[in-house]
């Protein structure tokens, strides 16, 4: 047969690369509860579907003759692979080898990774398991120099954040290069008590005099709620599933239509339970996830960074099978008030649905941006406004419900005024430029005094400000769209979806 030996030779350094770390740091790893990195590669990808791109880099070692002895594979694998039937860049990180770390991974590897994903517009998924770094101290000393930092094809990263889905899952403890990567994504994961993320690890910030193990430092749960990652989930298997979920709402690349799901949840479907949802005592909190549950079709809402910026709700979900990005109030959590992570929370949001032009849908319950002492501190105005200029930057179609509170600038932030309104309201619908509530005594202080009966004239006043401010007041001056029956809802917001998918495709 020809080429008999070299052929040997490849199928030789093919075993090798599969043997990856070795039998004893794959145990090592297994042992820990963590899959190997070619494990994980067949349990994201399609069955069967993932063509390695560079399975022979590495570094090998030869004797006196020139012959192959033996090879450390690199430590980033990636190739092409299909994911619920659709393809796209799938890589890999390591761990057995060097313990993840970039200098053994052949940075040209990454480099063309990332470079397949822009250029041929293919989702990018990444599972990291490593420091990302570039080596150790002692490498230098080898080496017998220093180098200015730099990253190698960070531009390509760059400009998939602009153009085709990016996800990352945190599959280990990750620091440095390897922390960039997962954050450097438009969805992230993590895995409770398995994934870590660090600036820098422990044995590093003891040198500032702080003594903390990987979990206290940088586990999951404070990067769920902190912002840094998007969803804490229980296993490698729940974190595979997630980025599938995710991925499912998306095109395969900026400018292209988001792919249509099942369409069999009746458009003109109507939930009586709408009729209840929100309580006719102002004070008295409701479950807008259970409103979102049974306006869109039902088991899409996929909701994102549940565990931060916790007032406000942001989820991907369908109307007729149409995928489309959800903001919302969370009335249970400070009342649905934008704090300063929930307006930074929202503003990357809105970007994400323009990037990949998906309609967004806005259920409106704001009493306006949370006010006190640690709201200054956070900064609450600076984020919030961010969050409003986000909003009025934004190009897709959008509409709003106000299903109860819009007040002051924030609730302003409900859509950009100046463009259509696809917007309506329930009769719960509640605004002005402050709530009536406390602010009645100070407005009619001298009314009051006067009064023979102060507390008979506070009631009547009430009475008097509460028929003004019917919402049905507001839509006879056309100031809002219409005020609906709560159960009209998903009939309405699935027109909606259609007619800006028309729209879309016109543009």
């Amino acid at each position: 047969m020809a080429w008999e030996k070299e052929l040997a030779e490849k199928k030789k350094r093919e075993a090798l690369a599969e043997k990856m770390g070795g039998e004893d740091k794959l145990a090592r790893q297994h042992a820990r509860g963590k899959l190997d990195v070619r494990a994980r590669l067949a349990k994201m990808a399609d069955p069967g579907s993932f063509r390695e791109i560079g399975k022979l880099a590495g570094k090998a070692s030869y004797d006196q003759n020139g012959d192959l002895v033996d090879a450390s594979p690199s430590n980033f694998l990636f190739g092409r692979a299909d994911v619920d039937r659709r393809p796209v860049v799938l890589t890999g990180d390591d761990f057995t080898v060097r313990g993840g770390a970039a200098d053994a991974a052949i940075w040209r590897k990454a480099v063309l990774a990332e470079q397949m994903a822009h250029e041929y517009k293919l989702p990018l998924i990444r599972l990291i398991d490593g420091t990302g770094g570039g080596g150790s101290v002692k490498m230098l000393e080898d080496m017998g120099l220093t180098y200015v930092p730099y990253l190698p094809g960070w531009d390509h990263v760059v400009k998939n954040l602009e153009t085709v889905p990016v996800v990352a899952l945190a599959l280990g403890s990750v620091a440095g290069l390897g922390a960039a990567r997962v954050v450097a994504s438009h969805y992230s994961v993590m895995v409770k008590g398995m994934s870590h993320m660090f600036t820098a690890g422990p044995a590093v910030v003891a040198a500032i005099g702080e003594n903390l193990d990987k979990e206290a430092l940088g586990g999951a749960d404070i990067h769920a709620r902190n912002g840094a990652v998007d969803e804490l989930v229980e296993s490698e298997e729940a974190a595979f599933e997630a980025a599938k979920r995710f991925l499912s709402y998306l095109p395969s690349a900026a400018g292209l239509p988001a792919p249509r799901g099942d369409t069999s949840d009746g458009v003109e479907r109507r939930d009586e339970k709408l009729l209840d949802a929100v309580p006719e005592d102002r004070r008295k909190a409701y479950s807008m996830r259970k409103i979102l549950d049974s306006v869109m079709d039902r088991g899409s809402v996929f909701e994102i960074g549940r565990r931060w910026g916790q007032s406000a709700i942001t989820a991907l979900a369908r109307l007729d099978g149409w995928p489309v990005a959800v903001i919302a109030s969370d009335p249970s959590f400070m009342g649905g008030s934008w704090t300063a992570d929930a307006a930074r929370k929202i503003e990357r949001f809105v970007k994400l649905a323009n990037t990949f032009r998906l309609p967004v849908v806005h259920f409106v319950d704001n009493p306006g941006f949370m006010i006190g002492l640690d709201a200054e501190k956070a900064a609450t105005i600076r984020y919030g406004v961010e969050a409003l200029n986000g909003i009025y930057r934004s190009t897709v179609p959008w509409a709003s419900v106000i299903v109860r509170k819009a007040y002051g600038v924030a609730g302003a932030a409900m859509s950009d005024h100046t463009k259509f309104q696809y917007r309506f309201a329930w009769p719960s619908g509640d605004w002005g430029s402050l709530p009536l509530e406390g602010g009645i005594e100070v407005a009619y202080k001298a009314e009051l005094e006067k009064a023979e009966d102060p507390q008979a004239a506070l009631a009547e006043i009430k009475a008097r400000l509460d028929k003004v401010r019917s919402p049905f007041r507001t839509a006879e001056a056309f100031m809002v769209e219409d005020v609906i029956d709560p159960r009209e809802t998903r009939p309405l917001l699935c027109e909606f979806a259609n007619l800006a998918q028309g729209k879309m495709a016109l543009e």
